[in-house]
């Protein structure tokens, strides 16, 4: 509360002194007072006003007042009030209050008796602060009472009374008063409760009917379908109840124990957890790594990356788009347009595959870098099927001084279950996404080295660089319930299952890419090291966009993928697999040997249709029995296996 301005002395023939500014203030201009009979009686002060109901503005209240000669009044021993004399000032602990502080003050006694008093429902005790302002009237006075609860009443004797009406309160003792929240009907506290429920705790299924009709849908189709798409997965329901949580409630902008809000103890807790099962789980020193596990994505992390680390123009280097590279890392079009945000603000230049072999040129790529010299050298991508050579990738690093990034999004999991090369023996800066092969929630994490870098060149710096690129300079709040369930699901991984599971991913991923070349299926690189395989369809002469709609239409989810040797990755040649998911669900490697069989006849069927009608095949689907045939024949083998999440017994039929 502001500080009042003192007021003009008292003349010494006034024996009532003003009651203080601050005061004042904290009183209202208009009481409605009860009728009162003879003997001292409660009156009730109501307010629309802004309520004095606290403590500590009392305190302050108190101080000023005693400050400008107001007397105090103190409970006494005949249930009466005395004022408080120059030597009876009301007991401190402590020192005295200096401007602007506050103390709570000391309270009459509980076992004193007062007119007025409320009781507690809680039984507690309830505290009191009593004012005077001495009357015109000899033997009269007016005490305001400020209870524990912010109720305010007056005390009034009965020489303040004629006929049993009450005087007016002076104009400078009218009590700025909250309402007594004890006094609403308890019918209207039940009604505002129902309100609440009514709004805040029924289910969709009974709030939004028509969104909830969609979402089952979608379960369903999960249920029944194959899953191949490479990037996606199934998760569990620990993780499903961690991020559709009340977390979502809170926000927490900044990092643990240093945020921009209050109430975060629990919130800090949590990503704390996060953080360090993130670094347990790819078997990290917390000595030597950091991580933050806050980016929204792996596209956020990569891009707080290169804002952390780098200037407007400056040079980032990666591998293509049409060689199995993220278009993250930077794509231009052939007209010239850049397509992402790092090749709008930096300048991006790729290496690529080898023509014949579609595996890493890394005599050319180092060729590249020691001309293009980029300031990040970023291995990873999102449909190479090989082993990276992160040693290789080190030493072209450090020729010409560049910080060596890599994109583990899609082997994230092998390397948690180290069921491939760990970039982190050689690498600067990790990112990665937390669903694909790590079965979490939809997100990103930046792992980055910390620590001393060698004694010529001090302490890594990326650590406070890369935290105020994610926030505040990229992203807003994090989302806890995200990071809850970020938490759960690395503990997952950190698990002898887990490791088992990826190691059944991988054989899944040998088997399927055996059962497509045994029914004349060419494979970029001829197989492949992890989770996925890129089939090139081009010897058939189909369209992969087609091949595409076909497998939807018999329930088997692909996606097509550019190869190296396109024009442009909108008109790809080729079409990416992944194991992850149907893993997931239970499948082994005689499972995708069939699932190699029903990716080889939706070709057969792709390639007929596309001959009978090259415009628009697609109308052709409802009514072609052979494209039922198969559909049925998928759903027979999907929904034969459990779904993770969720019951299958639930799911609609």
């Amino acid at each position: 509360m502001p500080a009042a301005s003192p007021p003009p002395a008292s003349s010494t023939n006034d024996p009532s002194p003003s009651l203080s500014l601050g005061l004042v203030q904290m009183m209202q201009q208009s009481v409605q007072r009860q009728r009162m009979s003879e003997g001292g009686q409660l009156i009730s002060l109501q307010s629309s006003g802004s309520s004095l109901s606290d403590p500590i503005q009392v305190e302050t209240a108190m101080q000023i007042t005693s400050r400008d000669g107001t007397q105090l009044l103190l409970h006494n021993n005949t249930g009466g009030f005395s004022p408080v004399t120059s030597t009876q000032r009301l007991k401190r602990k402590g020192p005295p209050l200096e401007s602007g502080q506050f103390r709570t003050p000391t309270y009459p006694s509980s076992n004193q008796s007062m007119a007025g008093r409320n009781s507690s429902p809680s039984g507690g005790q309830q505290s009191q602060v009593t004012y005077q302002q001495p009357s015109s009237r000899a033997g009269s006075q007016l005490a305001v009472n400020q209870t524990a609860h912010g109720a305010f009443r007056a005390i009034i004797t009965a020489e303040q009374h004629q006929n049993g009406i009450p005087r007016p309160l002076p104009s400078n003792m009218t009590p700025r008063v909250g309402a007594n929240l004890n006094s609403y009907p308890a019918q209207d506290h039940g009604a505002r409760k129902r309100a609440v429920h009514d709004w805040g705790n029924r289910p969709l299924a009974e709030v939004d009917p028509d969104l909830w009709e969609i979402m089952e849908k979608e379960k369903s189709r999960q249920w029944r379908g194959i899953e191949l798409i490479a990037s996606e997965n199934f998760t569990s329901l620990a993780v499903f109840e961690a991020l559709g949580s009340h977390l979502t409630n809170k926000y927490s902008e900044g990092l643990p124990g240093n945020r921009y809000y209050k109430g975060n103890e629990y919130i800090d807790q949590i990503e704390s957890l996060c953080i360090s099962r993130a670094l347990a789980a790819f078997h990290l020193d917390p000595e030597k790594w950091g991580v933050n596990v806050q980016p929204y994505s792996c596209s956020s992390a990569n891009f707080a990356v290169y804002t952390a680390l780098l200037q407007p123009n400056d040079r980032i280097m990666g591998l293509d788009v049409l060689s199995g590279g993220h278009v993250s890392h930077g794509y231009h079009t052939q007209s010239g347009k850049k397509i992402p945000a790092a090749s709008i603000y930096f300048q991006t230049l790729p290496f690529k595959v080898h023509p014949e072999t579609g595996l890493i040129d890394y005599e050319k790529m180092e060729e590249i870098a020691l001309l293009y010299r980029p300031k990040i050298l970023i291995c990873g991508g999102s449909s190479y099927p090989r082993e990276w050579n992160y040693a290789r990738f080190r030493q072209v690093a450090d020729k010409i001084n560049a910080v060596l990034m890599c994109d583990m999004a899609h082997v994230s999991g092998l390397v948690a279950a180290q069921e491939c090369l760990s970039p982190f023996d050689y690498c600067d800066v990790v990112t990665t996404t937390t669903h694909k092969s790590l079965r979490g929630p939809r997100g990103g994490m930046v792992f980055f080295r910390k620590g001393l870098k060698s004694a010529k060149e001090g302490q890594y710096t990326f650590e406070k660089e890369i935290n105020i690129a994610v926030h505040p300079t990229i992203q807003g709040g994090p989302h806890n319930n995200h990071i809850a369930a970020l938490a759960a699901a690395l503990k997952q991984a950190c698990s002898a299952e887990y490791k088992e599971y990826i190691q059944q991913v991988k054989k899944n991923a040998q088997a399927l890419a055996e059962g497509l070349k045994r029914r004349g299926c060419k494979l970029v690189t001829d197989g492949t090291d992890n989770h996925l395989m890129l089939w090139d369809l081009r010897p058939f002469g189909i369209s992969s966009s087609l091949f595409e709609e076909v497998c939807e239409a018999c329930h088997i989810t692909v996606n097509k993928n550019a190869v190296y040797g396109d024009s442009s990755s909108f008109q790809p040649g080729g079409i990416r697999i992944g194991t992850p998911a149907m893993t997931s669900r239970g499948c082994n490697e005689g499972d995708f040997d069939l699932i190699a069989e029903f990716l080889h006849r939706a070709m057969q069927l792709t390639a007929a249709l596309q001959k009978e009608n090259s415009k628009q095949p697609q109308r052709l689907f409802g009514s072609n029995s052979e494209i039922q045939a198969l559909r049925a024949k998928v759903e027979d083998f999907a929904t034969a296996f459990e779904m993770p999440g969720f019951e299958s017994s639930a799911v609609r039929q």
